[in-house]
């Protein structure tokens, strides 16, 4: 497992040294996105069918509730006490409708059980209307799942599960039924919503946009934020503005920041990551305990010294004497290795690609690192925001 560590950490040192220092430059479209054109999520319940015995057990009372509605809306009276669903299950479907889908658009669907069923695969999504937040349909899903894994097991209670069965996939599974309003045109001004909101990132967008169109167009109103002001000659070409605005390049402003993920010991830094002096000290201290157990057994032979001892008896084919036990004695043996501390200094105002070289240098692990930035940043030396996830 640290063999993956350390190769994970040696590319992280090579793409700190060979990232170039004077940044990139970026899209405006790849950095922000226009206020109001978005997506909506929409959500359902419905049954698939078809599944070979690996669907909900007889006691999901959801399940056959539902399949006797479905039963009684075709004209079909069933009693739900004689209904078996091995072969149903029941899920939720959920879908992403895009801006500016229009009626008859197809779009994927994604449907997870909410029962005890083991597999999906095989099974057919009946016909389940998706609803909004707002309570409408706007679209209907139906039709063959995909699922990317299976599962296969036997009554003793072994088998085998890969990937995860209970989920799957239809792709253009669903129809837009019903269209969310959303329009461009005669539009007076636009709001650009920045990804990552930073007031410099956001100046720049501004000038790159008069750069472009030779008037103030865009004004920043917060980190964030950016009001785009429609120019008289795009009034009845929204979409025209839009394209030009979203291929101008904007180099975007980076905050100093450390990533750590302490669970899988990956450790990304910024490249305007810097550290003020600061020395450290790494070493390890390995400390072992062993403890294995000593047994003493009495001669089987053996009488006690009292006048009024029984006599030695055969138990589990072994002859115990009544004066004599046996005795279990822990014995417990105790290492202790401490490594030769490595003090390593750092002067002030490295950049993120020397310190790395230098944490290198002295042989740290991906988890020696993690403990070293936290300690840099309790000093305060390390002049970047550190995040742990």
């Amino acid at each position: 497992m640290y063999g993956r560590f350390k190769v994970l950490f040696l590319l992280i040192v090579a793409l700190c040294l060979f990232i170039p220092s004077e940044g990139f430059s970026a899209r405006i479209k790849d950095l922000s996105s226009i206020k109001g054109i978005r997506s909506n999520q929409l959500f359902g319940y419905g049954l698939i069918i078809g599944l070979n015995g690996s669907g909900d057990k007889s006691g999901t009372t959801f399940t056959i509730q539902a399949l006797a509605n479905m039963m009684e809306n075709m004209g079909i009276h069933v009693s739900p006490s004689d209904m078996k669903v091995n072969n149903i299950a029941a899920v939720m479907v959920n879908a992403e409708l895009p801006p500016f889908a229009r009626t008859g658009k197809k779009i994927d669907v994604t449907v997870s059980s909410i029962g005890d069923a083991k597999s999906l695969l095989g099974g057919t999504l009946l016909l389940t209307p998706l609803k909004g937040v707002d309570g409408k349909i706007y679209a209907l899903a139906q039709g063959p799942i995909v699922v990317g894994g299976f599962s296969s097991g036997g009554d003793a209670g072994g088998g085998v599960t890969k990937n995860h069965p209970t989920v799957g996939r239809i792709v253009n599974g669903a129809t837009v039924e019903k269209e969310v309003l959303l329009s461009l045109e005669n539009r007076n001004d636009l709001t650009l919503m920045l990804d990552n909101p930073d007031f410099v990132t956001a100046t720049r967008v501004a000038e790159a946009i008069k750069t472009q169109f030779g008037e103030d167009l865009a004004k920043p109103i917060d980190s964030g934020t950016l009001r785009i002001t429609v120019p008289p000659a795009y009034q009845n070409d929204v979409v025209g503005l839009l394209a030009k605005l979203g291929d101008l390049e904007v180099k975007p402003d980076i905050v100093a920041k450390v990533i750590v993920n302490e669970k899988t010991g990956t450790v990304v830094i910024g490249e305007n990551v810097t550290i003020s002096i600061v020395a450290v000290a790494h070493g390890n201290l390995n400390i072992q305990i062993k403890e294995t157990k000593d047994v003493s057994q009495p001669s089987p032979l053996g009488v006690s010294r009292s006048s009024n001892a029984a006599p030695a008896q055969m138990k589990n084919g072994t002859i115990v004497a009544p004066g004599g036990a046996t005795v279990v004695s822990p014995n417990t043996e105790i290492n202790a290795n401490e490594e030769k501390a490595s003090l390593l200094l750092i002067n002030s105002g490295k950049t993120v690609g020397e310190l790395v070289r230098a944490l290198n240098a002295i042989g740290v692990t991906p988890r020696d690192l993690i403990t070293i930035l936290q300690t840099i940043k309790a000093a305060g030396a390390l002049q970047a925001e550190l995040e742990i996830i």
